[in-house]
């Protein structure tokens, strides 16, 4: 038995250096970029790639928004899949001499499974109108969750048959993998589409903060950086990671100030089931309503005002893009040294001068998580829309007996007369 712990333990004292290296991705910068700046040096190059391909990317999210919620879910289920894809092709990489039966084939598995989980539960929560109107839904909503543990239990079943004798200690990191990579992307955008229906402001806020703080913090870094902030990231500097927070909290306060003038921002998005669209129509809450507020004695003399007006919620945005430009750019760390124990440089070359689709996201899906938890311990109420729909799938019965407790406790308050007949 001592025999089998020592041996146990010397497998698992395997040092970084026996990490098999990952093949390096290409330059995928297109020809006529590469003319245009053959001239600079590779600093300087880098700097207008990334600049000419953020400015891109950029101009594409504003459309998308143009475009509306739907096409935003669909631009947050694509980037999902795409970091998935990233993230589990660096481990078929490195263990591909292995030739693992079924990695691949159960790794999609899994995040199909997942996937029909939680967009399942969206659409409960969010689509019941239109579910009730669709017999063939209905069985599939109710039994939702059994379907769902049915189709896991399947690919857990799977992956144990394809166990092979010599690999079991390799095939179980593998197994973890998907897990952990499922839980990293697949979970934190099902809770960016949950920030999305609170109010299209709740996603760009925090989204545009994160963008905010990585362009500046980079920008400030490249001109003044000379102080560095982290070993896991030896670019990274004080001057940067300072900047950066300034810089974000500043644009986070003014660009919450333009949201929330705007119903399309601050109405929480919901399915109309007669016209088949997302509504963005509401009467805006106290959050996004212009209030007075004193300013502290101590910034009177400074800024000469006494009061200020401005919306509620740009007290919030505060929170928000403190967190984007502190806490956020951890992320980042922990993907640069997920990146170092594999030996290489980016997620992906999908984007040229930025990596992959992870390399940019990596700072949001920690994000999309601190949004949600605010809202839920700061902000949400009870939602007189969702419990109606809830209300409106009971039977008829149920339903009666839902009318008659709520009218009898509100005869008991007061609210009603005793002698009211509905």
């Amino acid at each position: 038995e001592v025999d089998l712990e020592e041996r146990l333990a010397e497998l698992d004292l395997r040092s970084d250096s026996d990490v098999p290296d990952v093949p390096p991705p290409t330059d995928s910068t297109p020809e006529i970029l590469k003319r245009a700046l053959s001239g600079l040096s590779a600093r300087w190059k880098n700097w207008w790639i990334r600049g000419i391909l953020t400015l891109a990317m950029i101009s594409v999210f504003f459309l998308i928004i143009y475009l509306g919620s739907f096409m935003l879910m669909l631009l947050v289920l694509s980037i999902q899949v795409k970091c998935y894809h990233e993230i589990i092709t660096i481990g078929y990489r490195v263990y591909h001499s292995y030739d693992l039966p079924w990695f691949r084939s159960l790794s999609w598995y899994f995040l199909l499974c997942v996937n029909y989980f939680f967009y399942g539960e969206t659409v409960a929560d969010y689509f019941a109108t239109f579910v009730q109107r669709r017999e063939q839904l209905q069985f599939l909503i109710r039994y939702h969750r059994f379907i769902s543990f049915a189709l896991y239990l399947t690919g857990f079943c799977m992956f144990v048959l394809s166990l092979v004798k010599k690999h079991y200690r390799l095939q179980f990191y593998m197994f973890a993998w998907t897990h952990v990579t499922l839980l990293i992307t697949v979970t934190q955008s099902h809770l960016v589409i949950q920030n999305l229906f609170e109010g299209m402001i709740w996603f760009l806020v925090p989204i545009s903060s994160v963008i905010c703080n990585d362009i500046t913090a980079y920008v400030f870094g490249f001109f003044f950086g000379r102080t560095p902030l982290i070993k896991l990231s030896p670019k990274k500097t004080w001057e940067g990671f300072i900047g950066g927070f300034f810089s974000t909290v500043v644009f986070g306060f003014i660009f919450s100030y333009f949201l929330a003038q705007h119903q399309y921002f601050v109405c929480p998005v919901e399915y109309n089931s007669e016209t088949n669209r997302f509504m963005t129509e509401c009467e805006p809450s106290e959050l996004f309503q212009m209030k007075k507020y004193s300013v502290p004695p101590l910034f009177q003399a400074v800024l000469g005002w006494e009061t200020v007006n401005m919306y509620p919620f740009q007290m919030h945005s505060i929170a928000l893009s403190t967190f984007a430009s502190l806490i956020g750019p951890f992320g980042g760390f922990f993907a640069s040294g997920f990146k170092r124990a594999f030996k290489i440089k980016d997620f992906a070359d999908t984007i040229p001068g930025h990596g992959g689709i992870m390399d940019r996201f990596d700072c949001q899906y920690l994000m999309a998580t601190f949004v949600h938890v605010y809202i839920t311990s700061f902000i949400r109420g009870p939602n007189p829309s969702k419990l109606l729909k809830q209300l409106l799938i009971l039977q008829p019965e149920q339903q009666l007996s839902v009318y008659k407790t709520l009218k009898s406790h509100l005869v008991e308050k007061g609210i009603l007369q005793p002698s009211l007949r509905g």
